[in-house]
């Protein structure tokens, strides 16, 4: 994966534009924070069924039809996508501060592979 100096690969600005583009075809435009909050939790609640019928003791019904993991992770991507939009949010640079945090809290929290950046053989 290209990644620019160990962080965000470059091309989640352009997953931003492309929700841009999407939505700004529309005459109305954004849904509110608390609208898409609501979008949010319905998409994640269709992610939590899909993981308990294929992972938990819950079957799914015969009658219901199969969901595609991928497609219910990209859904709500699309939604977190539409709150920062709406919000000004750039998310490649939050999500780098993320990432950096993430280094700078837990790089010591669990034993690296040997192979790994930091692992046994550096």
């Amino acid at each position: 994966m290209d990644t620019r100096d160990g962080g965000v690969p470059p091309d989640l600005r352009g997953v931003q534009e492309a929700v841009d583009a999407w939505i700004g075809q529309f005459e109305e435009g954004y849904w509110p924070p608390h609208v898409n909050l609501a979008r949010l939790t319905e998409e994640v609640g269709e992610l939590a069924r899909l993981i308990n019928h294929r992972f938990g003791p819950k079957a799914k019904k015969p009658e219901e039809d199969d969901q595609e993991l991928g497609e219910e992770l990209a859904d709500i991507l699309f939604v977190l996508v539409a709150i920062a939009n709406e919000q000004g949010i750039d998310l490649t640079e939050a999500f780098d501060g993320v990432l950096t945090k993430y280094r700078r809290r837990d790089s010591d929290r669990w034993e690296r592979k040997a192979d790994s950046p930091g692992g046994a053989e550096d």
